[in-house]
């Protein structure tokens, strides 16, 4: 298993770094196929929970959402952007949603039908604020030592970082000294202790990153560690969806890893938590 880990993770790592380092439009394709892989299997894993939904078309409005995060920068100087075109899109999206519901027989189903395709999809499109931060970041002083990474760059390496510190940490430190459950019922293997370790090197890479930023080191401690509860956060609430599901892992598509969506969860709830950051204490 942990040469399965290993070997997936040498894949999975350098394609990443490259998304990033490329930027644009390679990146906004590499989270819209993302999107796409991961809301296959949250609706495979909600139906297995018991909550019917229509998969495509939750699928395609996670998709819409994506695709309009990506609008300033695929679009740019076209006159083709559309302002609130995503919020409109993902209205008539519900709509239509909503429409197709109502061809249940039973109203209760068709309720729980149009509830469930909608919560798949905007859950699943959460991580639409990767290619927000990479478009909508602030530029980076020129005068900081990792400037050169650029304003389009730098935000999703932090959000990036943070997590990947957080989840090493907390797997590190929980294999090592956990000894106290956290949160048992729906995560049997999580620790207190590997808890405080993901906070702790969370919280040293926000800061260094920070340094490296040419911002507040303090900001970047605190910064870590909100950004450690949230990917905590998003972790748990995968482990609920499966643990409903009967499921240990969301798919079979990363050989030692699970699904997509078990190596994306934490990035769902940091993702939008680092852009309200940004526009609150950084602009």
């Amino acid at each position: 298993m942990l040469q399965q880990r290993a070997t997936s993770a040498a894949i999975l790592v350098p394609l990443v770094v490259a998304a990033v380092a490329l930027g644009g439009i390679v990146l906004a394709g590499a989270v819209a196929a993302i999107a796409v892989l991961a809301a296959v299997e949250v609706f495979r894993l909600l139906k297995a929970s018991g909550y019917p939904s229509f998969p495509l078309l939750g699928g395609a409005l996670a998709l819409v959402v994506v695709l309009d995060a990506a609008s300033p920068m695929l679009l740019a100087g076209s006159g083709l952007l559309l302002e609130g075109g995503g919020l409109l899109f993902g209205a008539v999206a519900i709509i239509l949603i909503a429409a197709g519901a109502l061809t249940r027989h039973d109203p209760r189903e068709g309720l729980a039908t149009w509830a469930t395709t909608v919560f798949g999809a905007f859950y699943i499109a959460l991580i639409a604020f990767v290619v927000r931060l990479a478009a909508d970041g602030p530029a980076l002083a020129s005068d900081a030592p990792l400037a050169a990474l650029g304003a389009e760059r730098a935000w999703v390496v932090l959000m990036i970082a943070t997590v990947w510190a957080f989840d090493t940490g907390a797997y590190l430190v929980g294999r090592r000294f956990g000894r106290r459950p956290f949160m048992q019922h729906i995560s049997p293997a999580k620790t207190q202790e590997g808890l405080l370790g993901g906070f702790l090197v969370a919280a040293l890479a926000a800061g260094l990153l920070h340094v490296g930023f040419g911002l507040s080191p303090i900001a970047g401690l605190a910064f870590g560690v909100v950004m450690g509860a949230a990917a905590q956060a998003g972790d748990l609430a995968e482990s609920m969806l499966k643990r409903a599901a009967g499921a240990k892992d969301s798919g079979r598509l990363i050989p030692g890893h699970g699904g997509m969506l078990d190596r994306i969860d934490s990035i769902l709830f940091a993702a939008p938590v680092t852009m309200l950051y940004v526009v609150a204490f950084v602009r």
